[in-house]
């Protein structure tokens, strides 16, 4: 006779204990996500770095003179316990949530281990340790290379926390709660959960322009892993300092950092060798590593608005270099290697402390744009004649005395700018007319009285500035009549005087002037003899 076998039915407290687990297990919070977990031991690493650095600065002050040294001890410890609070205002959202995933993992286990006795699996089970401190948490490697991989291949990820700061078809992780203070910003657990999101989804595009919380001086140490990063955008942030890991940005071209609170940059700033476009600008730095020279393929660089006085001799390292601007810091000169930047075209050196020029800034044949506003130069390199390709000169705002003859030798010149020299500069040189392609010139605020006769061979001037310039020749009704009205002007003195056939000045001003006005009126020569005979 067949047997038939019936499940005992379970008993109800058995039941109701496995409900309570599930009930239990299901009002968790999410998981962390696998980047989360490694941004928050990025952030640890990154943090305990700068902390280290920051304390070993305090620990080389020396005792100011005239204070007393336990009031300056009092002083450093102050100091050293800010540092030490600030670094632990920037663990804590790490240790926040790296306590939070090992919890979880915990109540996974022990889910996992209700499971194996509810199906009569027991065997391999060890006991949980929930008693770790935080701060032994925040030391170790909190979870294991098999866990992080089969995280790896269970989540999934959005992207909408992130709009338009990634360009990239992947997704971006969502990221737990923060707590930030300010709106809309990323504190540097986000961005650190963002770095590890972007390395594997092989981003090229990463904008963090104006992003980052005020608080945020430092980027995370794994900013490193973006290798395939082509161009990154950190500019109008509080950043203090970029960790020597930037290095491994090996595919950067673009990088923009400018209105900023960088001091230095790492020695390894060098080693990023794609970069055509560098960005420095309105930041707080006073030199340049000495593998900056090592950047071959850059292009153009900013670094107005910084503190430098003076500029290193590896700048002329950097062959590749067209646009350089160098505007409002202390220069007092430029670097004879300057001349060795072959491709440069734009150089700008405004408002600085410049003395001189180097010879060698004639060596520069591709250079289309140099400006010099408000400097102390007083006198130009006779070797500026041999900038072929030279097109705008603005030496204005200086101590300028003379202007070298030679300059007449670049040709290209369309606009020249020696205004506001004041009582420094009395003349123009004799050949300026040699500059057939001169288009605006400003003499404006000098001691100039007469224009040099080559003056008439301008015959494509259009604008003349020349307020505040004592000019007695020509007179000042013709200069009324702007810029071409004088070359014109020109030309007739020297023609007539040439002739000697010159009348009195007086009515020869008067004869011009009219020939002038009624020239607008009357189209023919015949007409214009005509009035010229009338008068």
């Amino acid at each position: 006779m067949d047997a038939t076998f019936k499940q005992d039915p379970l008993p109800s407290p058995f039941i109701d204990t496995v409900n309570e687990l599930t009930t239990i297990f299901r009002s968790l919070p999410a998981r962390p996500s696998i980047e989360e977990v490694e941004a928050a031991v990025a952030i640890l690493n990154t943090v305990q770095n700068d902390e280290d650095f920051k304390l070993a600065e305090l620990s080389k002050q020396q005792v100011p003179e005239n204070v007393p040294e336990e009031l300056f001890f009092i002083l450093q410890q102050m100091r050293k316990t800010m540092v030490l609070f600030e670094s632990h205002e920037q663990r804590r959202e790490a240790i926040r949530l790296i306590e939070l995933d090992k919890m979880l993992r915990s109540f996974d286990e022990l889910i996992q281990r209700a499971s194996d006795l509810v199906s009569g699996n027991s065997q391999g089970q060890r006991p949980l340790n929930l008693s770790d401190p935080v701060e032994k948490i925040a030391k170790e490697t909190v979870i294991s290379e098999p866990v992080l991989e089969k995280k790896k291949g269970n989540e999934e990820f959005e992207s909408n926390d992130y709009k338009g700061l990634v360009k990239s078809s992947s997704f971006v992780p969502p990221l737990s709660s923060s707590g930030e203070g300010e709106t809309g910003k990323l504190s540097l657990m986000k961005v650190a959960a963002l770095i590890e999101n972007i390395a594997k989804s092989g981003s090229t595009v990463l904008n963090l322009k104006g992003k980052l919380m005020d608080k945020m001086e430092l980027l995370p140490i794994s900013i490193g892993k973006l290798s395939d990063l082509v161009e990154l955008d950190l500019s109008e942030n509080k950043i203090m300092a970029l960790p020597p890991g930037i290095s491994g940005l090996q595919s950067l071209r673009k990088f923009n950092i400018h209105s900023n609170q960088l001091i230095n940059l790492p020695d390894t700033f060098g080693e990023l060798v794609n970069l055509t476009y560098v960005d420095l600008h309105a930041n707080r730095l006073k030199s340049l590593p000495a593998s900056f020279g090592n950047l071959k393929n850059l292009i153009s660089l900013d670094l107005s608005s910084n503190l430098y006085t003076h500029l290193p001799e590896i700048i002329g390292k950097l062959t590749s270099l067209k646009k350089l601007n160098v505007e409002t810091n202390e220069l007092e000169e430029l670097p004879y290697t300057i001349g060795s930047c072959s491709s440069l075209v734009e150089l700008r050196v405004d408002f600085n402390e410049i003395k001189a020029l180097p010879e060698a800034i004639g060596k520069l044949e591709c250079l289309e744009i140099l400006t010099l506003h408000y400097n102390r130069i007083r006198g130009l390199p006779t070797t500026m004649g041999n900038l072929p390709k030279l097109k705008e000169l603005d030496v204005s705002f200086n101590e300028l005395e003379t202007i070298p003859e030679n300059l007449c030798f670049a040709v290209s010149l369309r606009k020249l700018n020696v205004g506001k020299n004041f009582a420094d500069l009395t003349a123009l040189p004799r050949s300026i007319g040699n500059l057939e392609m001169l288009e605006e010139l400003d003499i404006s605020a000098n001691q100039i009285r007469f224009l040099p006769e080559s003056f008439r061979f301008l015959s494509k001037l259009r604008v003349l500035q020349i307020d505040e310039t004592p000019l007695e020749e020509p007179p000042r009704e013709v200069v009324e009549l702007g810029a071409q009205a004088i070359v014109k002007y020109m030309a007739d003195a020297v023609e007539k005087r040439d002739t000697k056939s010159q009348p009195t000045q007086e009515k020869g001003f008067w004869l011009w002037f009219c020939s002038i006005c009624c020239s607008e009126r009357r189209n023919t020569p015949k007409d214009r003899l005509s009035t010229e005979l009338q008068l």
